[in-house]
């Protein structure tokens, strides 16, 4: 294992690692999958802050991510989104999880009009924008028989379509740092996974019948499409349009952004990204986890293999799982099987995953993308429960 330069590697993680080699994982049982996500549930839960909200700029180590005061708004904005969406897909009718949901739909509500980029560099907002209209959508699904609510939700929507439309990139699409003009509209460059995670969102709030603007998503789409690599990886951004095998940019790096890009692209009318493409790279996700896995709790972006960065660990695994929903139910079982079990593997003794150091929005951030990511490994009860025989990887 000298490649993992000395860190340390959990048991479950080898374990992982072992049986992708060896070609052969048993299925998950719906008891283990059940547990696992009662124990994340109920650390959320427990970590709420009191008005409502997941995550405080607190716990600050000797390398931060750079953000003022604009910028942890959006932070924990974002945060709280992700962490009331996953509340809500693994709501049990508990009273301390319906608690927790109406805390954080009372914050997001007043919050999320107000958050804003802090200055012309800093545009984390944006991240704010995308998951507050996914946490707006599934909140949507509550209550159906309060439509006052329901019209408030779906404004709240628009008004974040608004903002979108404000911090877009000059080049279509976003980015989260403007290190050009600093222009009211944003020079930033069009960033490829920035683009998934916002059109995604979109995608499921026009299921709800909350169209976004025509102009802004193509142009989202256009942006993405142009950082679209034959093999179906992804630039990081924009800016590496002429260094196209960078590190970052090949299979190996693009490995957490190639879900969502694949997602968000057939999501809106991309026939390139075929049924094949999906499975190949869920396939490959698996097979290679290990550069996401090296990365995972790194604490300087970028300074793994492959310049992956930590915080692509559960952003790619929460977006296999919803790339997972679009193959046929055959081919399904395999697919998830193989994505709870890592994810099972990496969860720690308290309950929460995460994968990145950002001062106290982590645990929170990736315990909703895991939790979320682990709700949609549950089979549907009219699909087959297969085994999850694999092949060898290629």
């Amino acid at each position: 294992m000298s490649g993992l330069r000395g860190r340390h590697v959990s048991a479950g993680a080898l374990a992982v690692w072992l049986a992708a080699w060896a070609g052969h994982a048993a299925a998950v049982a719906p008891v283990d999958l059940d547990a696992a996500i009662a124990r994340g549930v109920a650390f959320l839960v427990a970590d709420q802050n009191a008005d409502g909200s997941f995550g405080t700029p607190q716990r600050t180590k000797d390398l931060n991510i750079l953000a003022g005061v604009g910028s942890h708004h959006g932070f924990r904005a974002a945060t709280t989104a992700l962490a009331v969406q996953a509340l809500v897909e693994e709501d049990d009718g508990s009273p301390g999880v319906a608690r927790a949901i109406d805390r954080g739909e009372a914050w997001l509500v007043a919050e999320l009009p107000h958050v804003r980029r802090h200055d012309p560099m800093l545009i984390y907002n944006v991240w704010a924008h995308a998951y507050g209209i996914q946490a707006l959508v599934a909140l949507h699904g509550r209550r159906p028989e309060d439509a006052g609510r329901r019209a408030q939700l779906e404004e709240l929507i628009r008004g974040q379509y608004a903002l979108l439309g404000r911090y877009e990139s000059a080049e279509g699409g976003w980015g989260y740092y403007d290190f050009g003009a600093g222009t009211q509209r944003p020079n930033s460059s069009s960033q490829s996974f920035v683009n998934a995670a916002v059109l995604v969102a979109c995608a499921d709030a026009r299921r709800i019948g909350v169209e976004p603007p025509e102009a802004l998503v193509q142009r989202a789409v256009e942006a993405t499409q142009l950082q679209q690599l034959p093999d179906h990886s992804y630039l990081y951004g924009s800016y590496l349009r002429w260094k196209p095998r960078r590190d970052v940019n090949r299979p190996a790096g693009s490995l957490g952004r190639s879900q969502a890009c694949n997602l968000a692209l057939r999501l809106w009318g991309d026939e390139t990204v075929t049924d094949a493409v999906l499975e190949e790279w869920l396939d490959r996700l698996v097979d290679r986890n290990g550069w996401l896995e090296m990365g995972r709790k790194r604490p300087v972006p970028h300074e793994s293999f492959a310049q992956v960065a930590g915080y692509f660990y559960y952003f790619g695994h929460y977006y296999a799982a919803r790339v997972i929903e679009h193959l046929p139910a055959s081919a399904r079982p395999r697919h998830r099987d193989a994505l709870a079990r890592i994810l099972l593997a990496v969860q720690d003794a308290d309950g929460s995953w995460w994968d990145f150091p950002l001062y106290d929005y982590h645990q929170q951030y990736g315990t909703g993308f895991a939790l979320m990511a682990l709700h949609r490994c549950r089979a549907a009860p009219e699909e087959p429960v297969g085994d999850a025989n694999r092949g060898p990887p290629q």
